[in-house]
């Protein structure tokens, strides 16, 4: 039995403007309604594949609970990190977890942000892997380079014509020239990030190279309690830990890493180019994505997120419509959106962080419009939810139910509202919400007063859900 184990704390920022903090790369629906997060749990769907152990971000906790119930899976567990770390902590984390069901499970460890086209190849080479790791050896997994990228690390192997074969060096990303002559002399793959190992081989690889942050990992384990659906850790202590990759950690140092090369149609989808790059396309290839159309236009992308783009007379741009920001940009220039979204954050935009729908473990809501003393947003109340007790010192509030019926309490005082009726929340009173059907309630919410941000909620006993 393998237990996958899906990293899910990225951010990608050469996304922008879809990709923000609050809903990043890996959580987008850019595949035919499906995102990479949940492409990556189908890939391990497997009968031989134990239900996922997730590792991601506390603040996208929601989204992951959200994408999992969509697919009809499990995680077992959902590990939150209450800060942003590099891939060492996770790796051991999964295989203390492992091993507390079987200290020679083998876990596979996977990134939730990475798109395979030929997933029976993988899965083929990941099984081809399994021995070695069997035998104490950790598997990295090396993807065959089909052009001198410099935007990914590399992997020297040992040559020959086995499954898996030696490491003999790590490579950092390297420059055009050396990329080139990477590819000319042969014997170089991609790091792509995914390994194969025993739970017990991990952990004594950090016990032999990492003393002290295998210490460290196993005291904040022991801090682990639940909420809901997740398991949380004590943040003091995880904020303490190095925040090194497991290639720094261990990879670079052990003697007894080997690289499984594989050619499975692999892409990290690190811009938008990369997205278009992957996309079907018109006679022209143009690649739309929502409401697009093209006219004596080439090789260009459109993304609406709602509305209609036109894109007319260019070659090779890109054009990426959100609710709130719109990109356009030179296909070349893809991996300069990062510094834009520098540029943003240093001015404290709220679009770089801030994505207008936001989950919430009852469904979610969609900001529509906003001024001075005011905001609109839509909600979305999953059948049988309710949202915690709460008032406000600052705001009031109205709601207009679109579809669906909702139980609603004000001060105390219940009542039913149907689609087209309405009521109001005076500022300071008691207020929940609550769907009693079988199907999702719609809701438009108008807040008017001096001060709007989420942070104005005062939370009140008998609260059974999060909001």
């Amino acid at each position: 039995m393998i237990f996958p184990c899906i990293l899910s704390g990225g951010v990608g920022s050469r996304l922008w403007p879809l990709s923000r903090t609050d809903r990043p790369k890996q959580f987008l629906p850019l595949f035919g309604g499906e995102s990479l997060f949940q492409k990556t749990c189908r890939r391990i769907d497997q009968p031989d594949f134990a239900d996922p152990i997730v590792i991601g971000s506390n603040a996208h906790r929601f989204l992951v609970g959200e994408q999992l119930s969509e697919l009809g899976m499990e995680a077992q567990p959902i590990l939150l990190e209450p800060v942003g770390r590099n891939t060492a902590p996770p790796a051991l984390m999964a295989a203390l977890i492992a091993a507390e069901k079987d200290p020679e499970a083998l876990i596979l460890l996977l990134p939730s942000d990475h798109l395979i086209g030929k997933e029976d190849v993988f899965l083929a080479a990941v099984r081809e892997a399994e021995t070695a790791a069997k035998n104490g050896q950790i598997v990295t997994f090396g993807i065959q380079p089909t052009d001198p990228n410099t935007g990914y690390g590399y992997i020297r192997v040992a040559a020959g014509s086995q499954t898996v074969r030696p490491v003999e060096a790590f490579v950092e990303k390297p420059d055009q020239d050396t990329a080139e002559a990477f590819l000319r002399v042969g014997g170089y793959v991609w790091n792509a990030g995914i390994f194969l190992y025993a739970a017990s081989t991990m952990i004594e690889a950090f016990k032999q190279h990492q003393p002290k942050l295998y210490k460290d990992i196993v005291a904040v384990m022991k801090t682990r309690h639940g909420d809901l659906d997740f398991i949380r850790l004590d943040e003091d202590a995880f904020a303490k830990l190095d925040n090194i990759s497991i290639d720094y950690a261990v990879m670079e140092k052990a003697e007894n890493v080997v690289c499984a090369p594989v050619a499975p149609d692999w892409d990290d989808l690190g811009s938008w180019s990369a997205i278009w790059a992957v996309l079907d396309k018109d006679k022209d290839g143009n690649s739309g994505l929502g409401d697009a159309r093209f006219l004596d236009s080439h090789d260009c992308l459109a993304y609406a997120d709602r509305g209609l783009v036109s894109v007319i007379g260019l070659r090779d741009v890109m054009v990426i419509a959100t609710a709130d920001s719109v990109l356009v940009a030179h296909k070349d220039s893809a991996q300069d959106v990062k510094t834009v979204v520098e540029q943003l954050k240093a001015e404290g935009r709220d679009e770089v962080d801030r994505h207008p729908r936001s989950y919430r473990p009852w469904g979610y809501t969609e900001r529509i419009n906003s001024g001075d003393r005011f905001a609109v947003q839509s909600m979305l109340i999953k059948p049988g939810k309710r949202l915690s007790l709460q008032s406000h010192l600052h705001r009031a509030e109205h709601w207009i139910v679109v579809s669906g019926t909702v139980e609603i309490t004000i001060n105390g005082r219940t009542s039913l509202l149907s689609e087209n009726e309405s009521a109001y929340v005076p500022l300071g009173a008691q207020h929940t919400l609550h769907n009693p059907g079988k199907i999702a309630v719609r809701m438009i919410e108008v807040q008017s007063g001096t001060y709007l941000q989420e942070d104005d909620i005062v939370r009140h006993p008998i609260a059974s859900q999060e909001s």
